[in-house]
């Protein structure tokens, strides 16, 4: 960075030039060069200013001001030769001019020329008063040439001219640390400990440093002993309850991070996150009895914190504890709604809990605040048609469709209970299009494959089609009781009644049978002559299910009604 310094403007003959070499008239008028050079200067006309203040020169040729001026403008043109000559000239006329060594020192850093920069520095705070402050800078380009033992020398220097100071000590720890030497460096932050001793950022940092070097016990050691005297610092706090995890002792470590938990000014996010890196890293077995307890902790001491009550909930949504997480999640609800996954988290736990009024309540009011999130509609989608709420459950799954055209698998997932909701208002097209669309994606779903080939079955429609997909699911999961049937039920319509019979007599023979089987199963041998054995499987459907539809009439007559 160029450094646009003014200097004095020196209007006097220098170094070796009398002022009777020079008339009064002609230096007012190198002046007044001078003068109109920096108000084009200013105004960043830098050609005019450059004309100018060589006139100037042509005047004056001893004046080091000019030269320094004229530097800045070819410096400010990335003409760094030309710079640096002119600011050397500077320099040669008037070597007690700080503004002049800063600016030469900044041209050769920009050159890349770090050794003569410091050079420069090093003649600056050698023959200029009161120029301590650059020592700041020739650390700097020492460091860069990775000259360290130079630069702790210059830290040394700043350190006599300030006195003792957090930025000289610290970097000087860095510099030692480079250099391996480990002692050095601690002895650095024992004295920022010594004249400080009740700052906890010095403490940190030099257990910080004793961590990276695997010095826990001397760790702990700095920790305790702050914590004596100062018990209410929950950083040290945390550092200490940390070493204590590692080294097995989790009481330990328990116990401080409920101090420190416990204590409202540390920050709830910072909790929040430890909480969150605790639930990756710790196993299952460890969550309940350490993650929970600090949990538990956090939601009392900042009820408030939506973000509190998340990490709890996810907590406990990790280890199975589902009714518990839907609560927490609910509570972070009611303090911030602008957390899209918590409302996709609680749908999620109300579907598994089978509370479908509530998936559908809380999918309408998170569709008000994510009109655009396609799986807002999913959930709702699926709710109603579990409800049997045929056209909310297209409208959503419809919406959710526009909003899932790049997720394929979404989309399939759509089309599926889309399938099934027009199939249920007798919409065939539309849903023969859909469950061929899911599974133009999804050639292997079995489940979609069952119900399409068993609504086509139940239709009396393109049943060669369904016997086809019914066979490929049964082929692939031949002990599956709801699909045997559903098998047998297309070989039925088709007048396979045989082989209808062997399938649905496999599938009793498995077991977990319902009342639609052995109704199946008693149509089946019906039709094959064998009534008695059919109201037999009747009476059996009709026990398991009294409200069966035309169950009684079949029975009473002994006759098939479909």
């Amino acid at each position: 960075m160029i450094l646009l310094l003014s200097a004095p403007f020196v209007v006097n003959a220098q170094k070796g030039k009398n002022k009777g070499d020079i008339s009064e008239s002609k230096l007012r008028e190198a002046e007044y060069y001078f003068t109109e050079g920096e108000k084009y200067y200013i105004l960043e006309d830098y050609a005019k200013a450059l004309v100018l203040f060589q006139k100037s020169l042509d005047i004056n040729p001893q004046n080091g001001t000019v030269y320094y001026k004229m530097a800045q403008v070819y410096a400010h043109g990335n003409d760094l030769e030309k710079a640096l000559e002119n600011s050397k000239m500077a320099l040669s006329l008037d070597d007690s001019n700080k503004y002049f060594y800063i600016l030469t020192a900044d041209i050769y850093t920009q050159m890349s020329n770090f050794p003569k920069a410091a050079e420069v520095y090093e003649e600056l705070v050698g023959k200029v008063k009161k120029t301590e402050i650059y020592l700041f800078e020739l650390a700097a380009l020492y460091l860069y040439q990775q000259r360290y033992d130079d630069a702790i020398t210059t830290y040394n220097k700043i350190e006599s001219a300030y006195g003792l100071s957090e930025e000289i000590a610290f970097q000087k720890q860095k510099v030692y640390l480079q250099l391996n030497k480990l002692d050095l460096a601690l002895k650095e932050g024992n004295k920022l400990i010594t004249a400080y001793p009740d700052e906890e950022n010095y403490v940190l940092k030099q257990s910080e440093i004793l961590i990276a070097y695997e010095k826990y016990d001397e760790a702990t050691e700095y920790l305790n002993d702050y914590l004596q005297r100062n018990p209410d610092r929950s950083q040290s706090r945390l550092v200490l309850a940390e070493l204590k995890r590692k080294k097995g002792d989790l009481k330990g470590a328990l116990a401080d991070l409920s101090i420190a938990f416990k204590n409202p000014e540390l920050d709830a996010q910072h909790k929040i996150q430890l909480l969150a890196e605790y639930r990756t890293e710790l196993p299952a077995d460890q969550l309940e009895g350490f993650a929970f307890v600090l949990a538990k902790i956090l939601v009392a001491t900042h009820d408030e914190v939506a973000d509190a009550h998340t990490v709890y909930a996810d907590l406990l949504q990790q280890a199975g504890k589902i009714d518990s997480a839907k609560m927490q999640y609910n509570e972070s609800l009611k303090l911030d709604q602008s957390n899209f996954a918590v409302w996709q988290n609680v749908l999620q736990l109300h579907f598994e809990l089978n509370e479908i009024d509530s998936v559908i309540d809380k999918s309408n009011r998170a569709l008000e605040l994510f009109p655009n999130q396609g799986a807002l509609y999913y959930f709702n989608g699926a709710a109603n048609l579990q409800e049997k709420k045929y056209k909310e459950a297209i409208f959503a799954l419809e919406q959710g469709k526009k909003l899932a055209s790049s997720n394929l698998s979404l989309l399939s997932a759509y089309n599926s209970m889309l399938g099934d909701a027009y199939n249920s208002i007798q919409e065939y097209k539309k849903s023969d299009a859909a469950f061929d669309a899911a599974l133009d994606f999804d050639p292997n779903n079995y489940g979609l494959l069952n119900n399409y080939s068993y609504y086509l079955s139940l239709r009396k429609e393109n049943l060669d089609k369904a016997e086809k997909m019914a066979f490929k699911v049964i082929q692939n999961n031949p002990d599956n009781v709801t699909f045997l049937d559903t098998y047998a039920w297309v070989l039925y319509n088709r007048e396979k009644y045989k082989e209808a019979k062997k399938i649905m007599e496999k599938a009793i023979a498995i077991g977990g049978v319902e009342a639609i089987h052995y109704e199946h199963y008693g149509d089946i041998l019906y039709k094959l002559g064998n009534v008695d054995e059919a109201v037999t499987q009747w009476q059996i459907a009709k026990g398991m299910d009294p409200n069966a539809k035309l169950i009684d009439k079949k029975i009473a007559d002994r006759k098939l009604y479909e």
